[in-house]
């Protein structure tokens, strides 16, 4: 276990403690909104370091303004991909469309951003990493709460108290299992698979995206800059969730082979760099959704508590959103249950109004069937003679509180 930050000896008594689970996203941004308010914040990561690289995200509408306040948005500007074009190839590798990305994600060109995950986890760390105290390589192992605090014993032996606790630990979250029973209960499958790695970029592809479909399966390659390397994107209909794939590496590679077997374009290459890419990230496409995001002195914030799954394109964006609504809420209550209620009470419609974008968002460029694929193809056609798309409602549909002070 590595620690940085602040050590206990530093806090101050009067200060609420409170431990937050998870240092991507939701975590850091948490952290440093507590720190404002006068929190003593913990963060425990269970990678042995900040996680770097990783595929591009996007953050929009009212997550903008988040990241303004933080004063980070200079910096996520200068990182923005700034992608130029999306084309889409039929099943033999001809183009179908070619045109802005902001027209196929229904962004707003100019004021949303894409960056790299990594690159957002970096400036949220770079915030709080002197103000915070960050546990890597270690995680939660038991939670015991009672009246004044929770009791948490850590899988390293370490024993602390905290008056609370914040999971930010992504879909499969290990607090909201702990607190709220299993994924199953909260996990709403949406019918798709996809593998996330990176492979050579000899396809001499500069800040774009090409995507291949047939009925049912989708490849892209995306470069983000002119580097030598492209995130690789390998998504399918599966309509059982491959359960006992989803722990065994060898077994996705072997599924995702399966699947793409026969199939045209660069998907035999892909497939081939899929076999020996050593960061390959496998899942579902699924939401987590939730009746109540709290449990006595613990809440879930990010992905724990309502990850809207990659179909929308607005994981990153709640993330940041929740986590400043709940350090408000918070800051603006001392009791945690009226605080947890208020977090509650102001993010849920937001929440509803991003996970129903699936319905309306990605999904649609991921037909399952034919006619589906030609309708969603005469939709880009007529596209690209537009300039771009108007921006999604719920892109800018909560109107964030100015940061409460400390109670």
């Amino acid at each position: 276990m590595t620690s940085t930050g602040l050590s206990k000896d530093a806090r101050t008594p009067a200060k609420r403690t409170v431990l937050i689970s998870g240092a991507s996203i939701a975590g850091p941004a948490l952290a440093y909104w507590l720190h404002r308010s006068g929190c003593a914040v913990t963060v425990v990561e269970k990678a042995g370091a900040l996680r770097a690289g990783g595929y591009p995200i996007d953050i929009r509408g009212t997550a903008i303004e988040v990241v303004r306040r933080m004063g980070i948005l200079p910096r996520l500007r200068d990182a923005h991909i700034d992608s130029r074009r999306c084309t889409f190839l039929d099943a033999d590798g001809g183009e179908v469309a070619s045109l802005s990305p902001s027209a196929v994600a229904g962004g707003v060109e100019g004021q949303d951003l894409e960056v790299r995950r990594g690159d957002l986890a970096a400036s949220l760390y770079a915030l709080v990493r002197d103000d915070v105290e960050f546990l890597f390589g270690d995680s939660i192992d038991t939670l015991d709460q009672y009246g004044q605090g929770i009791d948490v014993t850590f899988r390293s032996g370490q024993r602390r108290t905290f008056d609370l606790v914040v999971g930010a630990d992504g879909t499969h979250s290990q607090t909201r299992e702990t607190l709220f029973g299993p994924e199953e209960q909260f996990h709403r499958y949406l019918g798709y698979c996809f593998a996330i790695f990176t492979m050579p970029n000899t396809f001499g592809l500069s800040r774009e995206v090409m995507m291949w479909n047939t009925p049912g399966k989708a490849a892209a390659l995306y470069a983000v800059g002119d580097d030598d390397e492209l995130h690789a994107f390998l998504n399918f209909h599966q309509p059982e969730p491959p359960l006992d794939a989803l722990r065994n590496p060898d077994a996705q590679r072997d599924l995702v082979a399966t699947v793409f077997a026969g199939a045209g374009w660069e998907v035999p290459r892909m497939v081939g760099a899929l076999r020996e890419a050593d960061d390959l990230f496998f899942d579902t496409a699924g939401q987590i959704r939730m009746p109540h995001w709290s449990s006595g002195r613990v809440a879930l914030v990010g992905d724990a508590a309502y990850a809207p799954s990659f179909l929308t394109g607005q994981g990153s964006s709640l993330a940041l959103v929740g986590a400043y609504m709940l350090a408000d809420a918070v800051a603006s209550h001392r009791d945690h249950t009226a605080a947890f209620a208020a977090y509650e009470h102001g993010v849920r419609e937001f929440v509803a109004m991003n996970q129903a974008l699936v319905d309306t968002g990605g999904a649609t460029l991921f037909p399952t069937t034919a006619e589906a694929l030609e309708r969603r193809n005469t939709r880009l056609r007529g596209l690209v003679a537009l300039p771009s798309a108007p921006a999604r409602p719920a892109h800018s549909a909560l109107t964030l509180p100015a940061f409460a002070p400390v109670p």
